[in-house]
């Protein structure tokens, strides 16, 4: 009898379903269970093989009638060319193909990847691996943790979770629920996730991120923070390596180092570059020299420097403004950051306490004490209302009015100016009366205001021609300028107001 003994068995089972392909053995020594005659135990060099799959062991147990296998001590699996498991001890089932393996930690190992666990069960049938306790995966410099999960060696995919984490040297992801496949690197998720690397963190409650591009795809309660610049919306693409996002539906850009927030239902926004980008109904909201600035309109666009200081806001088409001490529409804007000037083109509207003014274009100057200058180019025409038909009206090509501390203190008119106001004084009872009209044309006009920004006085140059009239004496043409239009109905009186067009 040689010292080795090789035990080739082949058996055939019946079954309901088909034969059933029995699990072949080799070992250096073997004998029957003395207390069970249908196990046989297998000592040195056991090697078992069965449909495909090869299995050494130092020692085993084989049940012939069960088509069982239990193995122990450097116990490694080969299902493939490139598919291994290593553990200390096994249960292998030949009719269900359900692999068992203990250690301290098994080690699975498919190609590139890796994945470790106590205990790990095998089904051969699905080509999954799935642990219940606790399992780490690696695949390409990626590492994944979680209490619970799977690994499908023929999808090259993980569906992990509970307490779940994937890293790599630059970024860690934090969800629930995972399914990373290591041939796309594409991580999908469907619970809230957070992604963190070194400029940005994202959080998503669906999505994909894909860790060799750094691109994610949010479906979910959107949300990315990068570097001071944040946005929200309903769905997101961001490109991590860009600093570039693309997002759609209910979209908030928030620059807190500007003191900035752009919201619409699309935006764009680009950290490395310095710009923003929101339309459908974009709104934007930012503190200028210490107030409040609220505009609406079509689309807005936004500019910072390399040091993501505020450079530009241009906004286009039906844009309104509001701001405490004045507010605007236009079809167009300009805002200067660095010098706090807001331009208005195209039919420019501005509303100044009780003064309402037009032209082409309007430039506004503003400081730390409020309004400083406001030019009006070409075509200006200033209105003030004194009763319900009766308007001080100011009309030229030009106009410029001039503060002080933040109240007008004396405004000039340039080129063919032409004057409508009225005289008031009060009476014994203190009530304010209408007591005549001045009005007349120049080359210009500079007028003064009090300190209630009424006009006080009224000083007109070259070739002036000026007439007082009675109240009621006031020809008919002069009681409306050619021009003249009064818009207190399109006037944003609060801060929502401007999405009233």
């Amino acid at each position: 009898m040689k010292k080795i003994l090789n035990i080739l068995i082949f058996l055939s089972l019946g079954l309901t379903a088909g034969a059933q392909k029995l699990i072949e053995y080799t070992s250096g020594m073997g004998a029957r269970d003395p207390e069970n005659s249908d196990i046989w135990i297998l000592y040195r060099h056991v090697r078992a093989v069965h449909e495909g799959m090869v299995l050494d062991a130092d020692s085993a147990h084989y049940n012939t009638r069960e088509n069982s296998f239990m193995a122990f001590r450097d116990v490694t699996i080969q299902l493939s060319d490139t598919t291994f498991i290593y553990g200390q001890r096994l249960h292998y089932d030949g009719n269900t193909r359900v692999v068992d393996i203990w250690d301290d930690t098994v080690v699975f190992l498919d190609g590139g990847t890796q994945l470790l666990a106590n205990h790990l069960t095998y089904e051969r049938n699905r080509a999954t691996a799935y642990y219940t306790e606790w399992g780490y995966g690696s695949s390409q410099d990626r590492n994944l943790f979680s209490r619970q999960g799977e690994y499908n060696s023929d999808l090259k995919q993980f569906y992990i979770y509970n307490d779940v984490e994937l890293t790599d040297s630059t970024m860690r992801l934090v969800t629930d629920t995972l399914l990373y496949n290591t041939e796309t690197s594409v991580a999908h998720f469907e619970s809230p996730t957070y992604i963190y690397s070194d400029s940005s963190t994202i959080y998503s409650e669906l999505g994909d991120y894909n860790t060799d591009t750094r691109f994610a795809i949010s479906y979910r309660a959107s949300h990315v923070d990068n570097q001071g610049r944040t946005i929200d919306s309903d769905t997101l693409f961001y490109d991590e390596t860009r600093e570039y996002g693309r997002a759609r539906g209910h979209v908030v850009i928030v620059d807190s180092t500007n003191e900035l927030t752009c919201t619409g239902r699309y935006g764009e926004t680009s950290q490395a570059d310095g710009f923003s980008f929101v339309t459908d109904s974009a709104h934007v909201l930012f503190i200028d020299n210490g107030d409040s600035l609220f505009l609406h309109a079509d689309t807005v666009y936004v500019t910072s420097d390399s040091a993501n200081q505020l450079e530009t806001v241009r906004a286009n088409y039906h844009v309104k403004v509001y701001r405490r001490d004045a507010q605007a529409m236009c079809d167009s804007a300009f805002y200067r950051a660095p010098d706090s000037t807001l331009l208005l083109y195209k039919s420019p509207v501005l509303w100044y306490e009780h003064y309402q003014c037009v032209a082409d274009t309007i430039e506004l100057l503003h400081d730390s004490s409020g309004m400083r200058q406001a030019w009006l180019r070409n075509d200006c025409f200033a209105l003030q209302q004194v009763d319900r038909d009766k308007f001080n009206q100011l009309k030229g090509h030009q106009g410029a009015v001039y503060f002080r501390e933040g109240e007008p203190d004396y405004a000039d008119v340039e080129g063919n100016a032409q004057m409508v106001f009225y005289i008031t004084e009060e009476d014994t009872a203190g009530r304010t009366v209408l007591v005549g009209v001045n009005a007349g044309v120049g080359t210009s006009m500079r007028i003064y205001f009090d300190s209630t920004r009424a006009p006080v006085r009224v000083v007109t140059y070259d070739n002036p021609d000026m007439q007082t009239y009675p109240v009621g004496m006031l020809p008919a043409e002069l009681k409306r300028l050619p021009d003249f239009r009064w818009l207190p109905e399109r006037r944003p009186r609060k801060p929502e107001d401007v999405f009233v067009w």
